[in-house]
């Protein structure tokens, strides 16, 4: 991590604030991927300010609406990119305003004006939602073995892209259909089940993978070097396949257009609530940290959530 400090002297960052920032993500238990992507975006920014002789503590709307329009005129970037820039300086001058270095925060007033759809929390976005029959077309048009068992289980288990990835092959098993997730900042419950559909998928995938996995990596989903599969392939593998299928615009500015991996985890919820499962249910197959639900999930039989689950989670015919 000291190369990061090393990193925000070459970009103009003042480096002890940085360091402050980290150490607050931490505090916070921020993973580390997290603080790895409000990282790049805060450089990118760095870089911006540097370029205009602007000071990080001294920015207002303006300078901010500036760095809007850059993103969206000069670098090009998507809506759902730039609401995750807008993330990280949030975060980045809420800490500021915390420590007392700045009086407010400049980012949440040009933030709520011009971004309307950040991120407030799981399913705070207008995201895109699509039927069974849809989630049905798009699995079942995937040609590669890999991919259709990323989205089957993305869509069956409601897990995030980022337990995905870590997930290896000895942490499924396909006798009780149950998963053991790693352990991170935001899961509360890790055992996700997935249903007979999902376990042919992955029966297939195994077998697939051996041939696949020239450096005997431990992971459940290897890339085509043989290395853990990671954030953007996972992205590429979802996208590339919701394209094809007429549910994904790449070119569109709206989030409601877009299908992301994190769609299926919106897939996921929604379609349980539909099916009747109780909400209590739902947030621990989730793993939802929500303050409110702690007790509940101390009580929760295991066995009655595999019944519920594998009575309401649907079928794709897959």
């Amino acid at each position: 991590m000291d190369s990061m400090i090393e990193a925000a002297v070459a970009a103009d960052l003042p480096a002890d604030l940085i360091s402050q920032f980290r150490e607050d993500c931490d505090v916070r238990g921020m993973s580390h991927e997290s603080s790895r992507r409000y990282y790049s975006s805060l450089r990118i920014y760095a870089q911006y300010l540097s370029s205009r002789n602007q000071d990080i503590l001294s920015v207002d709307k303006n300078i901010v609406k500036g760095f809007l329009d850059y993103l969206r005129r000069d670098r090009g970037v998507g809506q759902k990119t730039i609401e995750n820039y807008f993330c990280a300086l949030s975060s980045f001058y809420e800490f500021l305003e915390y420590e007392e270095y700045i009086d407010k925060n400049p980012i949440n007033s040009v933030r709520k004006r011009y971004l309307h759809r950040y991120k407030d929390n799981d399913d705070g976005q207008v995201r895109k939602l699509i039927s069974v029959e849809d989630m049905a077309k798009l699995i079942n048009s995937v040609l590669d073995i890999r991919d259709k068992a990323v989205i089957t289980l993305l869509a069956k288990t409601g897990i995030r892209r980022n337990e995905l990835i870590k997930l290896d092959v000895d942490d499924v098993d396909l006798v009780e259909g149950s998963i053991r997730l790693k352990p991170t900042p935001k899961r509360t419950n890790r055992t996700v089940f997935f249903d007979d559909e999902t376990a042919l998928i992955l029966h297939r995938w195994l077998r697939a993978r051996a041939s696949r996995n020239p450096k005997n990596s431990k992971a459940l989903f290897v890339n085509n070097e043989g290395g853990r599969l990671n954030r953007n392939g996972v992205y590429l593998a979802v996208t590339k396949a919701a394209e094809c299928a007429g549910l994904h615009n790449p070119d569109s500015d709206r989030t409601e257009d877009h299908f992301s991996p994190h769609c299926c985890r919106h897939w996921f919820t929604t379609h349980l609530r539909r099916a009747g499962m109780s909400r209590e249910f739902i947030q621990e197959l989730r793993g939802d940290v929500r303050r409110e639900a702690i007790d509940i999930y101390d009580h929760i039989d295991k066995k009655e959530l595999r019944e519920s689950y594998l009575a309401h989670i649907p079928q794709l015919g897959i």
